[in-house]
């Protein structure tokens, strides 16, 4: 289950469960989209691989199941996030 985690990694912007904003790779690394797009380039900089929109749970399972309170705020230096995302953005995630 997703933790769906509250906020982007790199510019701490709120990214709530309802949010449409928030992107996430398979490590569930949460950025929002234009961190995630302009910054790195559809390029995760922690693991390579590559962004899709995370979902939103819906209301009724959230009570349930909650998302995450935990923020998780750590800034890359964008210079070595660039020099990832060159090396990886013109191949295609399934080949990375």
């Amino acid at each position: 289950m997703l933790e769906i985690r509250p906020n982007c990694e790199h510019c701490n912007k709120d990214l709530p469960n309802t949010s449409t904003e928030a992107m996430i790779c398979s490590f569930e690394c949460t950025y929002c989209k234009t961190c995630a797009t302009d910054l790195f380039d559809n390029v995760c900089p922690s693991c390579s691989g590559n962004f899709i929109e995370r979902p939103i749970r819906p209301s009724k399972m959230i009570e349930k199941y909650p998302a995450s309170e935990t923020r998780i705020f750590k800034p890359k230096d964008l210079k070595k996030a660039k020099l990832n995302s060159e090396e990886y953005k013109n191949i295609l995630p399934k080949n990375r």
